[in-house]
């Protein structure tokens, strides 16, 4: 069979015969690879990794490392601000009956003068009579030397202890100005580091739980066992009271009744009741918040915090508290909800 042949005139579609138009699509095809090399270049790159919940932790630490000592510096002026406030009060209480005292005084010396002046005024007493500013206490006080000896010492004793306790509220009063502005530079600088500790503590992953009086808990799933955490450990410290179930005491099966009741689970308040109420898991499944009982008799129970411990009120004479399982034969674990 002949085989068909292309004119000679003919080319291949897309290509040109002009060695020109051979350079463009060879131009081409270097910048589609160059393009797809690059693409796949930007794929390739890893995306940054989340900080992990020891770093988050780590972060949280260096926080506190700069605010404690703003905080101790802030309670420190704090406390000297309430000295020298109360040294000021004081001072100021001194200072107003001598302030009345040196008025009085230089009355008496002014009804001396006019009675002088009625009998013939020197120069020197009208000027005391039109001139009585305190900036000119030497020339009153020479002449007071010819007065009665009595008013003048009076006039300047008084004078003069006023114008100490005067000196001394000055001092502190610019020092209490000084503190102050101490006072409220330490308190924004404590906001500030405040605001950025709670910032990490908001990217704690959300199945972690960090709770005051309870350890650090990572991998929580169930938001139930979340909350129930999160409540059971705010109560740390508060006392065991016999048949208690909150909100400011309780007993062991009160304090897992009214966890689990802030998470929408109510149970009875009865260790039994709560055992047939909750699935059982075995200890090697066991996850923080199931609850974790003890003794044959099921007759204590606690709040499975994972890693051996728990949180739980033990006894009459000690409050709720964070203690390891292994204290008491565990009886076996079970999973509310």
């Amino acid at each position: 069979m002949p085989v068909a042949t292309m004119p000679p005139h003919r080319h291949a579609p897309g290509l040109s015969a002009r060695p020109g138009g051979l350079r463009r699509v060879a131009h081409r095809l270097l910048v589609l690879v160059a393009a797809a090399a690059v693409g796949a270049g930007m794929l390739a790159v890893p995306a940054q990794a989340e900080p992990t919940v020891d770093e988050i932790e780590a972060q949280i630490d260096k926080k506190w490392e700069q605010l404690e000592p703003t905080i101790e510096q802030y309670n420190k002026v704090r406390a000297q601000l309430k000295v020298n406030r109360s040294k000021s009060s004081a001072l100021q209480k001194k200072i107003e009956p001598l302030a009345l005292q040196s008025e009085l005084a230089l009355s008496r010396v002014g009804d001396l003068a006019s009675r002088y002046y009625m009998s013939g005024p020197s120069q020197e007493i009208g000027a005391l009579l039109v001139s009585a500013k305190p900036d000119t206490l030497t020339e009153q006080l020479t002449l007071l030397d010819r007065l009665a000896a009595q008013e003048r010492k009076q006039v300047a004793g008084v004078l003069a202890v006023r114008a100490k306790y005067d000196r001394e509220k000055q001092k502190l009063d610019a020092l209490i100005t000084t503190q102050t502005k101490q006072q409220n530079e330490l308190a924004a600088k404590k906001k500030q580091i405040d605001a950025e500790i709670k910032k990490l503590e908001a990217s704690m992953p959300k199945t972690t739980v960090k709770t005051v009086g309870c350890p650090t808990i990572n991998g929580v799933l169930a938001v139930a066992a979340q909350k129930a955490i999160k409540t059971a450990c705010q109560q740390v410290g508060d006392p065991y009271v016999w048949g208690a179930t909150g909100p400011n005491s309780f007993d062991c099966s009160g304090l897992t009744q009214y966890a689990y009741k802030s998470a929408g689970i109510y149970l009875t308040h009865h260790t039994g009741d709560q055992w047939n109420e909750g699935k059982a898991v075995s200890r090697a499944d066991a996850r923080p918040g199931d609850l974790v009982f003890f003794f044959s008799g099921l007759s204590h129970v606690g709040l499975y915090l994972g890693n051996n411990q728990m949180v739980h009120a033990p006894r009459a004479g000690k409050p709720v508290q964070v203690s390891s399982i292994n204290t008491m034969p565990v009886a076996g674990f079970r999973r509310p909800g």
